[in-house]
Protein backbone atom coordinates (compact mmCIF):
# COMPACT_ATOMS: atom_id res chain seq x y z
CA UNK A 1 0.00 0.00 0.00
CA UNK A 2 1.46 3.35 -0.53
CA UNK A 3 2.22 5.39 2.19
CA UNK A 4 -0.32 8.57 3.34
CA UNK A 5 1.36 11.17 1.67
CA UNK A 6 1.27 9.76 -1.55
CA UNK A 7 -2.28 8.92 -1.09
CA UNK A 8 -3.05 12.40 -0.65
CA UNK A 9 -1.31 13.22 -3.56
CA UNK A 10 -2.23 10.77 -5.51
CA UNK A 11 -5.91 11.41 -5.10
CA UNK A 12 -6.83 14.15 -8.03
CA UNK A 13 -5.11 11.49 -10.66
CA UNK A 14 -6.89 8.60 -9.27
CA UNK A 15 -10.38 11.25 -9.59
CA UNK A 16 -9.20 11.59 -13.08
CA UNK A 17 -8.87 7.89 -14.06
CA UNK A 18 -12.46 6.86 -12.35
CA UNK A 19 -14.05 9.93 -14.26
CA UNK A 20 -12.46 8.30 -17.18
CA UNK A 21 -13.31 5.27 -16.88
CA UNK A 22 -16.89 6.11 -17.62
CA UNK A 23 -15.89 7.16 -21.03
CA UNK A 24 -13.67 9.93 -23.07
CA UNK A 25 -13.66 13.46 -21.94
CA UNK A 26 -12.24 16.90 -22.45
CA UNK A 27 -10.35 18.70 -19.45
CA UNK A 28 -13.36 20.87 -18.67
CA UNK A 29 -15.96 17.86 -18.66
CA UNK A 30 -13.40 15.80 -16.36
CA UNK A 31 -13.35 18.73 -14.01
CA UNK A 32 -16.79 19.69 -14.22
CA UNK A 33 -17.93 15.33 -13.72
CA UNK A 34 -15.65 15.58 -10.33
CA UNK A 35 -17.35 18.53 -9.18
CA UNK A 36 -20.85 17.28 -9.45
CA UNK A 37 -19.63 14.08 -8.06
CA UNK A 38 -18.75 15.51 -5.09
CA UNK A 39 -21.52 17.72 -4.82
CA UNK A 40 -19.55 21.03 -5.03
CA UNK A 41 -16.93 19.92 -2.45
CA UNK A 42 -14.23 19.29 -4.65
CA UNK A 43 -13.38 21.92 -7.29
CA UNK A 44 -10.84 21.45 -9.89
CA UNK A 45 -8.40 24.21 -10.96
CA UNK A 46 -7.06 24.14 -14.48
CA UNK A 47 -3.73 24.58 -13.26
CA UNK A 48 -4.49 21.59 -11.15
CA UNK A 49 -6.32 19.10 -13.68
CA UNK A 50 -4.13 19.99 -16.90
CA UNK A 51 -0.36 19.47 -15.14
CA UNK A 52 -2.63 15.86 -13.87
CA UNK A 53 -3.59 15.35 -17.59
CA UNK A 54 -0.01 15.61 -18.56
CA UNK A 55 1.64 13.67 -16.14
CA UNK A 56 -1.41 10.81 -16.27
CA UNK A 57 -0.34 10.82 -20.30
CA UNK A 58 3.04 10.57 -19.51
CA UNK A 59 2.70 7.32 -17.89
CA UNK A 60 0.53 5.53 -20.40
CA UNK A 61 -2.34 5.74 -17.61
CA UNK A 62 -4.62 7.87 -19.88
CA UNK A 63 -4.77 8.60 -24.26
CA UNK A 64 -5.48 11.69 -25.48
CA UNK A 65 -7.09 12.77 -29.33
CA UNK A 66 -8.20 16.18 -30.29
CA UNK A 67 -11.84 16.12 -31.40
CA UNK A 68 -14.34 18.79 -31.31
CA UNK A 69 -16.36 19.10 -28.00
CA UNK A 70 -20.41 19.62 -27.82
CA UNK A 71 -19.99 23.27 -28.70
CA UNK A 72 -18.71 23.36 -31.82
CA UNK A 73 -14.39 23.81 -30.47
CA UNK A 74 -12.02 21.87 -30.46
CA UNK A 75 -10.59 19.99 -27.66
CA UNK A 76 -8.53 17.24 -26.20
CA UNK A 77 -9.93 14.43 -25.14
CA UNK A 78 -8.89 11.78 -22.61
CA UNK A 79 -9.50 8.12 -21.82
CA UNK A 80 -8.14 5.58 -19.57
CA UNK A 81 -5.74 2.43 -21.11
CA UNK A 82 -6.02 -0.75 -19.75
CA UNK A 83 -2.74 0.31 -17.39
CA UNK A 84 -5.14 3.13 -16.61
CA UNK A 85 -7.94 0.82 -15.24
CA UNK A 86 -5.09 -1.80 -13.71
CA UNK A 87 -3.10 1.45 -11.29
CA UNK A 88 -7.08 2.26 -11.12
CA UNK A 89 -8.43 -0.93 -9.22
CA UNK A 90 -4.80 -0.26 -7.01
CA UNK A 91 -5.31 2.99 -6.09
CA UNK A 92 -8.89 2.61 -5.61
CA UNK A 93 -7.67 -0.27 -3.23
CA UNK A 94 -4.88 1.14 -1.31
CA UNK A 95 -7.24 4.25 -0.72
CA UNK A 96 -10.34 2.42 0.77
CA UNK A 97 -7.75 0.56 3.05
CA UNK A 98 -6.71 4.04 3.83
CA UNK A 99 -10.19 5.71 4.45
CA UNK A 100 -10.62 2.85 6.57
CA UNK A 101 -7.72 3.06 9.09
CA UNK A 102 -8.21 6.83 9.31
CA UNK A 103 -12.07 5.81 10.15
CA UNK A 104 -10.98 3.67 12.63
CA UNK A 105 -9.05 6.49 14.55
CA UNK A 106 -11.77 9.13 14.12
CA UNK A 107 -14.34 6.89 15.00
CA UNK A 108 -13.38 4.94 18.37
CA UNK A 109 -14.74 6.05 21.64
Amino acid sequence: MANAPELLHGTLDTLVLKTLAGGRRHGYAIARAIEEATGGIVEIEDGSLYPALYRLEHKGWVEAEWGTSELGRRAKFYRVTPRGRKQLAAQTADWARFAGAISRVLLST
